[in-house]
């Protein structure tokens, strides 16, 4: 057959990368990145290759899956469903709505189906243990949102073609290519900043890819970014630095601020951040005198123990140097499919502790639980016990913390059902996989990124290939299911599908939003719409009831005494780990692609010489790494690009588990960072994970 063109937005990460596809209308015949597409201009990472690698994999699965004493058996589509709704409904006929809980992963996120279908299905199954990876890894970020601006998803976005000072914390945009910054080619975008003049400055406890390329670096103590916020706003109060601009007309706190932040002088902080006084105080200067600048947090600073407040602080430094919603600061987008308009008009801007689990209290947050208390919940006797389970597109048992209690969690478990492409660590758990289509089989547009991208733009991608022999896409499985929990004689004529489809809503959503674009308007130019830098929209954006700037919400004070008493507490003996993430890694299922998987292990423990001298520890050595919780064994590497005191592993290993249908996986197992994590230490204002900064010791494995 002849050769054929393509064009695609990868959807494997944030990044909305363009891609060009050749194929012969049956196979890939390669990957490249679109130079034609308007926000990625042609950058590619190693990763758009999975696309082809998930869509041939001959692991992945291809219809139903029944678990039997016997082993998996492949069944019908109608029985699947029948079966899936059947059991759910056995569960909660026993033991109540609450008791059948849903989990939702990573990739939801960046498949059109699961989100514009997911939330019905979820409100169908009537429960409130609804978690998902949300709690993992940014909840911290839709609490400041929420609170500050009114809406959980108005989340500000540096304005990183614009900035001329950027100070990163706990993040490495040139490996996520970014992170709650959709920004296509950022290893380009972060040079331009230093070519027109501006600096890169990044605080973490590794000395990161995008540290390395920063104009400075400094190690910070994990999870002290609070103090060092408080210390920089601090300076700016003391010194006169505090310059709103035009925030100032319609933002409320700024002397409750000024007051708060008294009792953290640099001096005070220093010691425990692990910064002198003075380089805090020049990072401060050196911030408001910028002629743009914007302070950006991440992981390091979302997941841990008090990421709620420095995500918020990281909010207010741009408040209060006038660099919210000004070009080259934190700013925000004005997608063609508005998120925030749509769930503003139906009345969702977010909500807060409408209910809490059932032993610890956590508080719910945009109607899901914190996902640490997930296991406990389910091993728990008692009224509101979960007893069932549905997983979509999620591998929590690697994903979240103390995975091996969850691991022993879901065998115990009357019934559950998983939407997912392959038998993995938490699938083999389930007694249904319901597979869907996935990534090149089914049309995409990334409803979720668009509102997190540092420039608007639009594209639509159609799918590539049909799906295989009869395979339903996701939006169907949830559609179908929906409608059986809803009703036990549904309509089941079979345009009902089609008139549903995601692709109506995407137009429907398209034209109604605020650059009125129609989706065949997308289709006529595959790569993509350009539709301009971000703009300031303040005070008109924002949500909250008084159309006020909330710069000190009352549910932030509340966990100020818990950061005091932190400074009258002595700095913790021993090692403290942290996280890693690599280039060709993003979620656990990545890892059954040969070529992303291939060379050199990656699954290794960095640890600075010194501590390795104090432990009798050499290079390429296999140790044992023991926290509260467990304990893994894995080679370490040794490296002065981790601070002294600080150790770090990667993310989404540990794949030597029995049961498990992913041959390349199991050939590269690693192991799991959450067989170390702890599921019982959290952000205590939002529940998020607190999986940097866990406690650890570090021994010889023959210990």
């Amino acid at each position: 057959m002849p050769t054929q063109t393509h064009y695609r937005t990868c959807n494997l990460c944030e990044a909305m990368c363009g891609l060009v596809i050749q194929h012969d209308g049956q196979h890939v015949l390669s990957i490249k990145g679109d130079k034609d597409d308007p926000f990625s201009h042609g950058h590619i990472c190693p990763k758009a290759t999975a696309l082809q690698d998930v869509y041939e994999d001959p692991d992945r699965l291809r219809q139903p899956m029944r678990r039997t004493a016997a082993g998996w058996e492949a069944i019908s589509w109608e029985e699947a469903i029948e079966e899936a709704v059947a059991g759910i409904q056995r569960v909660q006929a026993a033991h109540g709505t609450a008791a059948m809980a849903v989990y939702q992963g990573n990739p939801n996120a960046h498949n059109t189906g699961t989100m514009l279908f997911s939330p019905p299905f979820v409100r169908a199954l009537r429960t409130t243990n609804r978690f998902s990876a949300t709690s993992v890894d940014q909840l911290p970020h839709h609490y400041a949102a929420y609170f500050m601006f009114g809406h959980q998803f108005l989340m500000p976005i540096p304005d990183i073609d614009h900035t001329h000072f950027m100070l990163i914390l706990g993040a490495n945009p040139i490996v996520s290519n970014g992170s709650l910054m959709t920004a296509a080619g950022v290893e380009g975008r972060l040079k331009a900043i230093q070519k027109r003049g501006g600096q890169i400055v990044v605080v973490d406890p590794r000395r990161t890819e995008t540290a390395e390329l920063a104009n400075a670096h400094h190690f910070i103590r994990p999870g002290m970014d609070a103090l060092l916020l408080l210390g920089l706003i601090h300076t700016l109060f003391e010194e006169g630095l505090v310059a709103l601009g035009h925030l100032a007309a319609f933002t409320t706190g700024v002397e409750q601020m000024r007051q708060l932040a008294a009792d953290f002088a640099p001096e005070r902080v220093a010691n425990h951040v692990g910064l002198p006084a003075q380089t805090i105080r020049h990072l401060a200067r050196g911030f408001s005198a910028a002629e743009s600048a914007v302070c950006y947090g991440r992981v390091g600073t979302s997941m841990q123990a008090f990421g709620g407040l420095a995500t918020w602080l990281v909010n207010a430094l741009n408040i209060l140097t006038g660099n919210m919603d000004r070009r080259g600061g934190a700013m925000f987008a004005l997608p063609a499919m508005d998120v925030v308009a749509i769930t503003r008009a139906l009345g969702n801007t977010g909500s807060h502790g409408r209910w809490r689990t059932r032993l610890r209290g956590l508080p719910e947050f945009g109607g899901e639980l914190p996902v640490s208390a997930m296991a406990e919940e389910m091993l728990t006797p008692g009224e509101g016990q979960i007893k069932g389970l549905v997983t979509i597109a999620g591998n929590p048992v690697l994903s979240t913390p103390n995975g091996r209690q969850l691991d022993m969690a879901l065998e115990k478990l009357d019934f559950m059902v998983s939407i997912d492409i392959y038998i993995n660590e938490t699938t083999r758990h389930a007694h249904l996989i319901l597979p869907p289509a996935t990534g090149l089989e089914v049309a995409h547009y990334d409803i979720i990124f668009h509102n997190f991208a540092v420039r608007n733009t639009a594209k639509f991608s159609p799918p590539l290939f049909p799906p295989h022999n009869g395979q339903w896409a996701d939006w169907q499985i949830l559609h179908q299911l929906r409608l059986r929990l809803a009703s036990p004689t549904p309509n089941r004529r079979p345009d009902l599908h089609q008139r549903n489809s995601p692709t109506q809503l995407v137009d429907l959503a398209l034209r109604t939003g605020p650059h009125k674009l129609k989706l065949r308007q997308l289709q006529a130019q595959p790569h993509g719409v350009d539709l301009g830098p971000l703009q300031p929209i303040f005070p008109a954006r924002l949500a909250t009831a008084d159309g006020q700037l909330h710069l000190c919400p009352e549910v932030q004070l509340t966990d100020l005494p818990r950061l005091r008493a932190l400074l009258n507490t002595p700095l913790a003996d021993g090692l403290q780990l942290i996280g890693r993430r690599d280039l060709r890694s993003n979620n656990s299922w990545m890892h059954n692609s040969a070529r992303l998987v291939k060379g050199k292990p990656r699954c290794t423990l960095w640890m600075h010489p010194q501590d390795a001298a104090v432990r009798g520890v050499v290079d390429g050595q296999q140790v044992r790494v023991r926290s509260r919780v467990g304990a893994v064994e894995l080679p370490v590497a040794l490296t002065e690009a981790i601070m002294p005191g600080v150790v770090s592993m990667p993310h989404g290993w540990g794949h030597g588990r029995a049961g498990v249908r992913q041959r390349v996986a199991q050939q590269h197992p690693g192991v799991s960072i959450n067989d170390l994590t702890d599921d019982q230490v959290v952000d205590a204002l939002t529940g998020n994970a607190a999986f940097s900064g866990v406690g650890v010791e570090v021994l010889s494995a023959e210990c």
